[in-house]
């Protein structure tokens, strides 16, 4: 399947994706591809919050651009790469037999298949700024990122059920 149709896939049956990629093989270049793409979009998510914060304060906009740049898209993977880690460990403890692969696939999907959520956050925050609506499109991203995260992890770790 292609990328945008394994995103919309993954917002009604998680799990189902997950297993298909988990069935191609163990491909680290995948998963590393994956994990940058997720964080290069987070990175462009940004862009108008950043832009608003720099148009109302009067900084610098490239300054905040680069401290985001460094942050996001070369810090952040290998947080996300110690936070599949400890996922996989407590998987184990709890019983699970996937690998690690596996747990860090389920975490780099889940924030790909987040992404369509986060740039709308983005665009909330950077054209209506502070409040509700942004509020809201956070939350929503959050619940989608866990919704794809969890069901993905238990496909990898567990090999629960299809679906969910």
């Amino acid at each position: 399947m292609s990328l945008v149709a394994n995103i919309a896939a993954s917002y009604r049956r998680p799990g189902d994706v997950l297993g298909r990629m988990l069935a191609e093989g163990a491909r680290e270049d995948r998963a590393l591809a994956l994990c940058m793409g997720g964080c290069i979009a987070m990175f462009v998510a940004q862009w108008p919050r950043l832009s608003r914060e720099a148009y109302l304060s009067g900084d610098d906009l490239q300054m905040l651009l680069g401290g985001s740049l460094l942050g996001v898209v070369f810090i952040l993977p290998l947080a996300l790469y110690l936070l599949a880690g400890l996922s996989h460990l407590l998987c184990r403890l709890l019983g699970g037999q996937g690998t690690g692969f596996g747990a860090r696939l389920a975490l780099f999907w889940a924030l790909v298949a987040a992404t369509p959520l986060m740039l709308l956050h983005g665009l909330v925050a950077g054209f209506i700024g502070p409040g509700a609506a942004k509020g809201l499109i956070g939350l929503a991203w959050i619940v989608g990122f866990g919704w794809i995260w969890i069901a993905g992890l238990r496909r990898a770790e567990f090999g629960a059920g299809t679906g969910a």
